[in-house]
């Protein structure tokens, strides 16, 4: 009895600011001629919808958190299983070595990368911003699939290949399906990370390019729209809860397995 107390009294704690910022985005927050304030429906979110900039944000995050997303799993792929299968001095040393690259605070890379991304005309791009969440994403990936891959047994390479199986084959008919569920757990965490991350999204979107993050904060003035920075808030978190949709039976399985 305690327990269930307990954990409903966490889970009310935790969801209290989600339901409040659902409710507001349904709340006219300022007056106009034609709604009174309090007015519930749906006009935040047209509103949204109908402002050109914030459909460019949420266009902007898709493309740079997808793009992110693909080039560390195809770029991670390959480097773990590389380090999974070969022995050499200090190999474990190397794997911990690239997974502190990951916990640099992003701010002491943040004046180096601008200026070597404005010389190769990655500034106010989408693209600049998933390379360099890449990264900081990369090392965590290759982590989190190394230890999938180690897990496999080597008999099972060495049978692919005895086979017939060339390397590409191999990892796309073999590799990759017996370790789905740690390639959704890589996903999820680079999603997550770049979905989230603000100050290379503000270093490099000084004029365009800006992404959900962005286009929040640029939402807030001297009179702010409350209503309509909630409905764009609750919009960014569509992807998100999509991301765990998708990936939910992987995302399970491959946390239980790598405890």
């Amino acid at each position: 009895m305690m327990r269930g107390l307990a954990l409903l009294a966490l889970a009310g704690f935790i969801l209290l600011p989600l339901v409040q910022a659902v409710i507001l985005s349904f709340t006219a927050t300022l007056p106009t001629d034609t709604l009174a304030k309090g007015t519930i429906g749906l006009m935040n979110y047209r509103n949204v919808l109908a402002t050109p900039d914030l459909r460019a944000a949420m266009l902007n995050s898709a493309i740079y958190v997808s793009l992110n997303v693909a080039l560390c799993i195809a770029v991670a792929l390959p480097a773990a299983y590389a380090l999974a299968r070969t022995r050499f001095t200090g190999d474990r040393h190397f794997l911990m070595l690239i997974l502190v690259f990951r916990v640099t605070p992003p701010v002491v890379l943040s004046l180096p990368i601008f200026i070597l991304f404005s010389r190769f005309g990655l500034v106010n791009s989408p693209v600049g911003i998933a390379l360099v969440h890449c990264l900081f994403n990369l090392p965590v990936a290759i982590w989190i699939l190394e230890s999938f891959i180690r897990a496999v047994p080597r008999e099972f390479d060495e049978t692919a290949y005895l086979d017939g199986h060339s390397g590409p084959s191999f990892f796309l008919r073999h590799l990759i399906p017996q370790i789905a569920p740690g390639i959704g757990v890589a996903a999820f965490f680079c999603f997550i990370f770049s979905w989230v991350e603000v100050v290379f999204a503000r270093i490099l979107t000084v004029t365009g390019g800006k992404p959900i993050t962005m286009a929040i904060q640029a939402m807030f003035s001297f009179q702010t729209d409350i209503g309509k920075v909630m409905a764009m808030t609750c919009l960014s978190l569509l992807p998100g809860v999509a991301m765990i949709w998708f990936v939910r039976r992987h995302l399970a399985r491959g946390f239980t397995l790598r405890a």
